[in-house]
């Protein structure tokens, strides 16, 4: 992902986020309910979106000690564009990450890094999409670690009941082509 794509990418899920915190039931962007994963749509430029929340959170410093911490949104998502994204991962943890740290993505025995890039996390590459998205769907949840700017270390466990269902439906309502 480019420069380019990142801010493109970042304005674009500001919208879905800005939904999500006035009530994601209530938006009208929201299409579709999977479980624990919802489907949004945007029609101008047409993008559709299966994101999820985590179930829990916890934070600890840099002594590995539990510390209470502020964090904006906290979401995964997965972006469907027609003529573009195809199942395109991003993680962001409501904190910019620490200057050239990863962010650790544990499903069962599978192990995923993802680069940083201010408060955003993503695969390295569309094969590394691919291969997340296969164990994700597989998976029953997904462990995501990462380092904050400050020092502090977050472990977020997002449920993954409803993503196969919740990408499929992104996907059907943004075509490839």
């Amino acid at each position: 992902m480019t420069a380019g794509t990142v801010r493109g990418f970042a304005a674009a899920v500001a919208v879905v986020l800005a939904a999500a915190a006035a009530g994601a039931q209530e938006s009208s962007n929201v299409v579709a309910t999977q479980t624990d994963w919802s489907v949004f749509v945007e029609e101008s430029p047409k993008e559709c979106w299966a994101v999820s929340a985590p179930k829990e959170w916890a934070a600890t410093d840099r002594s590995d000690r539990p510390t209470s911490v502020r964090r904006g949104d906290i979401r995964f998502f997965v972006a469907y564009r027609p003529g573009g994204a195809r199942g395109e991962i991003a993680y962001t943890g409501g904190y910019p990450f620490a200057e050239g740290s990863t962010v650790t993505v544990e499903i069962g025995d599978a192990r995923f890094e993802l680069f940083t890039d201010g408060e955003w996390a993503w695969p390295a590459s569309p094969e590394e999409d691919a291969r997340l998205m296969e164990a994700m769907r597989r998976g029953q949840q997904a462990i995501v670690t990462a380092r904050s700017g400050r020092g502090n270390n977050t472990r977020d466990i997002f449920s993954l009941l409803g993503f196969t269902a919740a990408t499929t439906e992104a996907e059907r309502r943004c075509p490839a082509g």
